[in-house]
């Protein structure tokens, strides 16, 4: 992965050494402090749709992280050339870390952006685009996503962690694919692989 071929967006991006090995580094722009918004990275001139992303990813909380930093860390796909709609999952490391059951339920989401966020859905109670995980910080894990139309399975170190049946944006969005932070977060990304179908 070299750093030319992506697009940062309300982040930055930057090729660095993390054990021996050339990884990108990203890390969200510290001026924004909402939640699920478009904090990622993308490939440039890259047109996903169906198929499979793969990626392993480390994350760090930064030493001026908030009280309210996971170490949220994943992909986007299908997303608009304008940056105004993706599909996105992502990991919440410090959740596994926990004993609070009502958190270690929240460790992983699936999200739509822009309409269908973490906050639309817990204000709902909408709970089935999330799961249990237990992967913490620190430690590489690798992501996994098999999308087809309206449906995602999410695997994490190949196991299955999440499906969604009815992907917010429908079967026809297509887009640049890449990777997804928030708050507080110093991400890490290595050998990412994307197998398009169509």
């Amino acid at each position: 992965m070299q750093v030319e071929n992506f697009i940062a967006v309300n982040t930055s991006v930057e090729e660095t050494i993390l054990n021996g090995e050339k990884v990108l580094r990203v890390v969200k722009n510290k001026k924004l402090n909402e939640f699920d918004i478009d904090s990622i990275v993308k490939l440039k001139d890259f047109d996903f749709h169906n198929g499979t992303i793969e990626v392993e990813m480390l994350s760090k909380l930064l030493p001026d992280a908030p009280d309210f930093a996971r170490g949220f860390i994943g992909i986007a796909f299908r997303i608009a050339e304008d940056n105004s709609a993706f599909e996105s999952f992502y990991i919440r490391p410090t959740n596994s870390m926990t004993d609070d059951p009502v958190r270690k339920a929240h460790g992983c989401q699936y999200f739509s952006f822009p309409k269908y966020t973490f906050a639309y859905f817990r204000e709902k109670n909408i709970s089935d685009y999330e799961a249990p995980m237990n992967f913490g910080l620190n430690a590489w894990v690798k992501l996994t996503a098999k999308i087809f139309d309206d449906t995602a399975e999410f695997f994490l170190n190949d196991e299955l962690t999440l499906t969604v049946k009815d992907l917010k944006h429908g079967k026809n969005l297509r887009g640049s694919a890449g990777f997804f932070l928030d708050t507080g977060t110093e991400a890490f990304y290595k050998n990412l692989k994307i197998n398009k179908i169509d």
